[in-house]
């Protein structure tokens, strides 16, 4: 057993390889699984890839080779589409879980090194502070204060205090430091610890599934049932015609697979990776990539103040001393220096805290001897109360006692023996102090004879003597940073710890708005639901906050339908960051509970990447709708174009075969999960209130858009169907035109479904390089179909003429057009009404 400081220097880099060896790394491992053969079965047995099967035997049982290895090969190459997506989703959210894995500090080669939780080892020396989650099993070889909730392992939700003196001094993986600090040595790592033991019930853990990817998942199940249904009645009149059941069989799978929408699946599981992915590069961490879908939806960001809109730098401003009732800057006076003394011996020996490390450093400046190392903490009082406090006992071998005590100004003068003018003259001094944006701590001593300590510390009587205040400057991008989050339609709250006073000066120096309207803890837990409910609305600060009360600010807030973020860094916010729709922790100062509990990590503190954050989350749900918009509109002209001729007894009834579906299908699939997810954000997306966050993905207006544009492009096939009636075309110059025509009408659509807002030549534009290579592809293959002779008779087309080909890209043009006069109108209705 380690017994001095001396001999904290740790494991030494060979000691840790040799560890790692002998007794392996610091990761439960379950059950191994073969992710891509998972993949591969989850593939088989969707509908379209059953159809394209079925469609291939056909193809092959009635001898028809040359299709059948056409469609054989279309099998492999959507198959290969669909696993490279599948792929890339995956390696984005493994890149998320590896980033989002909790961090430990451990002592090695005598320095404090901060490593992801796995590198750790047997042997390892552990800081373990409040806050932490415990990364290992381990034993106590040094502690200050310090308590464990372990109701993971035993269901008991009280903290327990545990010490290298107490009977029991181990500690174990996955319990949290609810107080104090400690130094700890790993005894057990991985499977061998006592949560990696019971560790094989995780396996059986399952992710739920959002709102809207039930709600995609629902639609394209429907489509199913409903394309068996056609399928049957199809399979029948065909069957009816020609009495040829394979043949009929084949007919009604190429209707069925233009009814299937498989695309919008794909693309919802694409967006979601691949923006928690964009985001990760920007410095947001996501969790879960279900996150992506509630960011843009976001009404309410609830913030704390320290760390958060200040720079989390606490230097020593300024010293008020009750014996001369004054405040001054000048710490080398004998009562400022008695008053810093007192707050050192209140304060932590390792320190963690900004306010502590400030203390320190301020004390370390003074030309006096240190007593503390004389003297030994024989009992100690965790941060509790409200407003909190804490409380230490030092005595050295000649049994002299030292207790002091530091916490909010309230809780130090409720404590004291104050008279009614020394309390005005605290409470003026500490409004003077807190005025100038300081945070204001109130420091006291108590003798204490006895061996029986109170149970509370504020059951002791403590004489008043003084006030330390420290300063954290603002944040230099945080009033532009909350002026583009206003203008974004979202309502900004400070939920803080602090005073009012203190929050208020601060809020006002960065122009947060409504910093007048305030609201503490006590006032906020009396009133009923009702009353709250109302309140929550138009307060814009909350002061001198505790978990009770921040849990109560966000059930408000939800009872107003608000969807609402709240940032958080500290252990007493787990509760609220897990309650709130989007929890966001801090990655450098917020302890692993608070991002254990939340969906976001900003990694560098920086709250303006919220603004990325939120403008991510609205492009991409503004993004899936263009493609989910695109994918119905385009799959309805292929589904009607099949069933219309077929049901009405047209001389050409069967203008499609299944490889010319397949063929579509290929074409569409980059355009909606490539293309789209690519799109830039729009300008005014950051300009608009946040959309309403429901279980319905479309609006009707904006279905009944898409229903439209499919029922448009229709009539325009339709149209060149019966010109070429009319003309007296072949069989397969009808195909071939139809077809061309559906092909530009699929690029028009493209380019202005882009945006259902900004003209086309606005959206030209754009940054995505995407559009002109898919483009250009569909063109390129097209233009082989048409004019390479084996493809051309492969896809029974026929050689149109120049003014065909016009005609049917013509009709593709107009056919899309509309929906650019429909944004002229309601650009020009935005612009009237402003």
């Amino acid at each position: 057993m380690i017994e001095s400081e001396t001999d904290l220097k740790g494991l030494s880099t060979e000691d840790v390889l040799q560890s790692r060896t002998s007794f392996g790394a610091n990761t439960i491992d379950h059950a191994k699984k073969n992710i891509f053969l998972n993949s591969v079965k989850e593939m088989v047995v969707e509908p379209m890839f059953l159809l394209l099967l079925t469609a291939t035997s056909i193809y092959f049982i009635t001898g028809d080779y040359g299709n059948g290895i056409f469609m054989a090969a279309a099998i492999l190459l959507v198959s290969a589409i669909s696993l490279y997506q599948e792929s890339k989703s995956r390696s984005a959210v493994n890149a998320l879980k590896k980033l989002s894995q909790p961090k430990s500090k451990v002592i090695r080669n005598g320095e404090t090194l901060n490593i992801v939780s796995e590198e750790i080892v047997v042997g390892d020396l552990l800081q373990c502070e409040e806050g932490t989650f415990i990364p290992a099993d381990g034993i106590i070889i040094k502690s200050n204060d310090f308590a464990v909730n372990e109701s993971v392992l035993t269901g008991e939700s009280m903290a327990i205090l545990k010490s290298e003196s107490s009977t029991i001094k181990t500690v174990f993986l996955g319990t949290i430091v609810t107080s104090g600090l400690a130094i700890c040595k790993v005894t057990a790592v991985g499977n061998k610890t006592e949560l990696g033991k019971i560790g094989k019930s995780l396996e059986s853990i399952v992710e739920e599934k959002t709102p809207l990817q039930v709600q995609m998942g629902n639609f394209v199940k429907k489509m199913s049932l409903v394309g068996l249904v056609i399928f049957a009645f199809v399979w029948a009149i065909n069957y009816y015609n020609s009495n040829e059941v394979l043949d009929s069989l084949l007919k009604a799978l190429t209707l069925a697979m233009s009814i299937i929408p498989e695309e919008i699946p794909v693309a919802f599981t694409t967006f979601m990776a691949l923006g928690s992915w964009r985001l990760l590069k920007m410095g947001i961490i996501v969790k879960q990539t279900k996150t992506v879908e509630t960011l843009g939806s976001a009404t309410v960001i609830c913030t704390d103040k320290t760390g958060t809109i200040t720079e989390n730098k606490m230097s020593l401003a300024q010293c008020y001393t009750l014996s001369d009732n004054s405040i001054n800057d000048n710490f080398s006076e004998n009562s400022t220096i008695e008053l810093l003394t007192i707050a050192m011996w209140a304060s932590e020996p390792i320190p963690f805290d900004p306010m502590e490390i400030a203390l320190h450093d301020a004390y370390s400046k003074l030309n006096i001897a240190d007593e503390r190392p004389n003297f030994k903490l024989v009992h100690e009082y965790p941060l509790s109360g409200k407003p909190p406090m804490m409380t230490h006992v030092f005595e050295n071998k000649n049994g002299k006692r030292i207790i002091a005590a530091k916490g909010a100004t309230e809780a130090l003068i409720a404590t004291s023996n104050l008279s009614s003018e020394e309390k005005v003259q605290v409470l003026s001094a500490m409004k003077k102090m807190a005025l100038q944006g300081y945070r204001v701590l109130g420091v006291g001593l108590t003798p204490f004879s006895g061996n029986t300590y109170p149970v509370k510390q504020q059951d002791f009587s403590f004489e008043f003597k003084g006030l330390v205040a420290f300063y954290d400057p603002p944040k230099a991008n945080i009033k532009a940073t909350f002026e583009t989050l206003y203008d974004a339609g979202i309502q900004l709250k400070i939920v803080t710890g602090d005073n009012a006073e203190t929050t208020a000066t601060i809020a006002k120096q960065i122009g947060f708005r409504n910093a007048d309207k305030t609201l503490n803890g006590d006032e906020l837990m009396a009133m009923d639901e009702e009353t709250l409910k109302a309140r929550v609305m138009e307060t814009a600060i909350f002061t001198r906050m505790f978990p009770e009360a921040k849990l109560k600010i966000i059930k408000a807030l939800k009872d107003n339908n608000q969807i609402v973020a709240m940032t958080g860094d500290g252990v007493n916010d787990g509760p609220a960051l897990k309650s709130a729709h989007i929890g966001i922790a801090m990655g450098k100062k917020g302890t692993e509970i608070a991002k254990q509990a939340a969906n976001l990590i900003l990694v560098d503190d920086d709250f303006s990447k919220m603004i990325d954050a939120i403008a991510m989350g609205r492009k991409i749900y503004s993004n899936l709708k263009k493609a989910i918009q695109y994918i119905i509109s385009i799959h309805i002209p292929i589904i009607l174009i099949v069933f219309i001729p077929l049901a009405l007894g047209w001389i050409y009834p069967n203008i499609f075969s299944p490889v010319h579906v397949i063929f579509l299908e290929i074409i569409m699939g980059p355009t909606c999960s490539i293309i789209y997810e690519n799109e830039p954000m729009e300008r005014n997306l950051m300009q608009v209130q946040p959309r309403p966050f429901t279980n319905t993905f479309f609006k009707l207006k904006e279905i009944t858009i898409s229903i439209v544009q499919g029922i448009v492009i229709t009539i325009g096939l339709l149209f060149v169907y019966q010109y070429c009636l009319y003309s007296n075309s072949s069989e397969s110059t009808t195909r071939t035109l139809v077809f061309l025509t559906l092909i530009s009408s699929n690029i028009f659509l493209t380019l202005t479904n882009r945006s259902f807002y900004y003209s086309v030549l606005t959206t030209l534009k754009y940054k995505n390089n995407l559009v002109f290579i898919i483009i250009s592809a569909t063109v390129l293959l097209t233009a082989a179909l048409l004019f390479v002779p084996l493809f051309a008779s492969f896809f029974e087309f026929e050689r149109v003429s120049a003014s065909q080909i016009v005609l049917s890209v013509l009709v593709g043009f107009i056919s899309v057009l509309w929906i650019e006069i429909y944004k002229a109108f309601k650009r020009r209705k935005v612009h009237y009404n402003k």
